[in-house]
């Protein structure tokens, strides 16, 4: 009882600060940003799975045809406009004219065929081909037009082109990406120091020449939360991307130094579930654990009540929500009926590994761990490193139980993918899948990705527990921040600070 008091306590001591509306932006100045995950192997958004290296490259280095504003609207990026032909097929984009990579490389027509080929061909490094094999050829009547002509219908190949995966690397210099990335964005990368940061600078041949304000932003890392709070108040950093302890909000909203947002994400905090591991091949065992699992509480005592619980792989901020969490309500009763029918009437020993760079997912695997203990199921709690994580549980799916937050807006595609750690195997959802992504309309897309999202609630292949809200704090001479977090991007274009 004392922990919800102190919630609803904190709750109310939250002040919430819109972004500035009326101030004429400064330019100048240089904004150092924290963030605690380090990309793991490179900068090379197209080919790296980590959406830490989004946060630091996406817009800000790199650019693609379409990019997401902060409230989370598809806006045009490299391409002026775009026209989308009446089956739905053929997509005719428009190219700005005079703009360079980096290095001095023009941007046209040509380059942006050179890049969607190389994301959809056999040998591609990128993580999500299936975003670009939709594209059945490609078409560049002009340096400035860049026609697409799809194998079927994809209701989302314009969110698509505005992820990390569809930026566009210069032909000469692309083999560099990881460690040195060339884009035609508003900053230019100086330098990565491993373990500390990377810089960047102003692009003064941005063909924006409004943009960007700051003249340099430093991308700090700093994996301990409580190291990331006490580098803000000593003035050693001047934004914390998110707040890893949210218990931190309502203190730092308190000091006039600094200011706080409670805003949305995309994101979607799950125990992730090896669906080829026993016991959890059963699905009787992962809807037993659904029922133990109290998603409010998980959210009130791991996020401080900042959070949405979810019954699904989707966020209540994306379109096309469906509110399943009343399928499994908090039932430790009919947890334990499904585990004597499952073969476990005793219950049984699993191991869950928890990342130990995001303080969130330790705290959770500590909660869930607690509510499963009380229908039998005893979890052992091992901390991994990030390299491990991605390593042995990701790329080799060598795991039980695990606990991580999926960022990525429309990413519920990834359980078409059996291969994926999920290792989910579904013919129905797939099936789903593909009517969702050539619906012809909005009420079919609303019919199928909803499906969709009861499919894999039905089949619990996960335990769905809360969207993530977004947390930023700042120093209050920080303006233009983003309050929301449409996309897996910390974008510092139109930031400035005020003197």
């Amino acid at each position: 009882m004392k922990r919800f008091a102190l919630f609803i306590v904190m709750l109310t001591l939250v002040t919430h600060v819109p972004p500035a509306l009326a101030e004429t932006p400064q330019k100048g100045g240089s904004l150092v940003v924290c963030q605690p995950a380090e990309p793991p192997s490179g900068l090379d958004p197209t080919s790296g799975t980590s959406a830490a290296i989004d946060r630091i490259v996406y817009a800000n280095i790199y650019e693609g045809l379409v990019k997401v504003t902060s409230n989370g609207k598809y806006i045009p990026g490299l391409a002026t406009k775009w026209q989308v032909s009446p089956d739905g097929r053929v997509y005719t984009f428009d190219l700005r004219r005079g703009v360079k990579f980096h290095n001095g490389e023009p941007f046209n027509a040509n380059v942006a065929k050179w890049n969607l080929n190389r994301a959809r061909a056999e040998d591609t490094k990128n993580v999500h081909p299936e975003f670009f094999r939709v594209i059945d050829k490609i078409e560049t009547p002009d340096d400035h037009t860049l026609v697409c002509y799809l194998k079927e219908v994809d209701a989302l190949f314009i969110p698509h082109m505005a992820t990390g995966d569809a930026v566009f690397l210069p032909m000469n210099g692309y083999e560099k990406a990881s460690t040195h990335p060339i884009g035609t964005g508003p900053f230019q990368f100086v330098k990565w120091v491993r373990g500390d940061r990377v810089e960047m600078i102003r692009f003064d041949g941005y063909w924006n020449p409004a943009l960007p304000y700051l003249d340099k932003v430093t991308f700090k890392f700093i994996g301990d939360a409580s190291a990331q709070i006490t580098a803000l108040k000593a003035g050693d950093i001047d934004v914390l991307g998110w707040i890893s302890a949210p218990e931190s909000a309502a203190e730092l909203s308190k000091d006039k130094r600094f200011k706080v947002y409670a805003g949305t994400t995309t994101g979607e905090v799950i125990m992730s579930t090896n669906n080829k591991a026993k016991p959890f091949d059963n699905k009787l065992v992962r809807q037993a654990m659904a029922y133990a699992i109290d998603r409010q509480m998980v959210v009130d005592l791991v996020m401080f009540g900042y959070g949405t619980p979810i019954g699904s792989h989707w966020s209540p901020s994306t379109p096309y929500y469906v509110d399943l969490t009343g399928k499994f309500p908090h039932d430790p009763a009919k947890a334990g009926e499904l585990l004597a029918k499952a073969g476990y009437p005793n219950g049984f020993e699993a191991t869950i590994q928890l990342p130990a760079i995001y303080s969130y997912s330790r705290r959770a695997g500590e909660v869930i761990a607690d509510m499963l203990a009380q229908v039998g199921i005893k979890l052992k709690i091992e901390i991994v490193d990030w390299g491990f994580w991605i390593d042995r549980i990701y790329k080799q799916k060598d795991y039980q139980l695990t606990m991580i937050g999926h960022v990525e807006a429309w990413d519920i595609g990834i359980y078409a993918k059996p291969d994926y750690y999920f290792q989910y195997d579904s013919q129905e959802f797939r099936d789903a899948y593909a009517m969702a992504l050539k619906a012809p309309n909005e009420a079919e897309k609303a019919k199928w990705f909803g499906r969709c999202q009861e499919i894999i609630a039905e089949d619990a292949v996960n335990g769905f527990l809360f969207s993530a809200p977004n947390l930023p704090a700042m120093k209050s001479s920080v303006m233009g921040w983003w309050e929301n977090y449409p996309a897996i991007a910390l974008d510092c274009t139109a930031v400035w600070l005020k003197k």
